[in-house]
């Protein structure tokens, strides 16, 4: 049975930003605007991966106080709303995967509420506060989820401002620096939920229908390796072959060199491999 889908301020938010990006059509084009755009893009999917997902909803390695809210603000850029609130309706996710209790399964409830549907109704813009209550002590946390307004506007106004310092002119930068980027950023992110249930194989016979998808995983940094992950939701490591690429991981690794990132949790699979 589909859920009902309510309007809200982030659901016309969501309509005026993709009606944005047809602005670019008056902007004199350059490759430094694409790369641009496609580095914010990048930024801020790693943000979303290791931040939102493999740290704040699954707490899959460890860092200290002010890298914490640094990759909050900067997941928060991404217009996915609050960092609270998108940890705990992750859990909420995996406790219920594929059931009619799921709030966005492609399986019960199809692609477009799992897509942008459940994301953009007002239905769900509470979250159960105990589930996330881990870090929600923090109360820098919880000022960057009840605000979390403020990073994309801040981010905007920095492309904007940057346009205008580089010479790339301040439109062009805000254009596809910020509105371009962040649509693709969307629905880079929401495919995870509506089309990793759906499409590719299965390595695990988990109790889901979680899938691993190559494609998805290029364009997520690594999350389309939904399957291995359902499997194991605490690793941090999802792409566990060598060819299972899964950039967000090698970061962190990285970062864990020179101590920023501390006790990485691995998969049992690999770590046995």
């Amino acid at each position: 049975m589909r859920k009902a889908f309510s309007f809200s301020v982030t659901s016309v938010s969501f309509v005026l930003l993709h009606l944005a990006c047809l602005t670019a059509i008056w902007v004199r084009f350059s490759w430094k605007l694409v790369a641009l755009c496609l580095g914010l893009y990048l930024l801020r999917m790693f943000a979303v991966t290791a931040g939102y997902h493999r740290y704040f909803s699954h707490r899959s390695y460890k860092l200290g106080r002010v890298p914490q809210f640094l990759l909050a603000f900067l997941a928060q850029t991404s217009a996915q709303k609050g960092v609270l609130w998108w940890a705990a309706h992750h859990r909420h996710h995996h406790r219920f995967s594929d059931t009619p209790q799921d709030l966005h399964s492609p399986v019960v409830d199809g692609f477009w509420w799992s897509h942008v549907g459940w994301i953009l109704s007002d239905a769900h813009d509470r979250y159960e506060a105990k589930s996330i209550e881990d870090f929600g002590r923090f109360p820098e946390l919880r000022f960057l989820d009840a605000y979390h307004w403020i990073c994309p506007w801040l981010l905007g106004v920095g492309t904007f401002a940057f346009g205008l310092w580089t010479g790339l002119g301040a439109w062009g930068a805000l254009v596809w620096g910020f509105v371009i980027s962040t649509v693709l950023l969307w629905h880079g992110t929401f495919c995870i939920n509506s089309l990793t249930h759906v499409w590719g194989t299965r390595r695990f016979e988990t109790s889901d229908q979680s899938r691993n998808n190559f494609v998805l995983a290029l364009i997520t940094l690594g999350e389309g390796w939904h399957n291995n992950h359902h499997h194991c939701q605490v690793s941090c490591r999802q792409g566990l072959r060598w060819w299972e690429l899964d950039p967000t991981y090698y970061v962190l690794k990285a970062l864990s060199w020179v101590g920023l990132v501390r006790d990485i949790r691995p998969h049992p699979v690999s770590a046995a491999s």
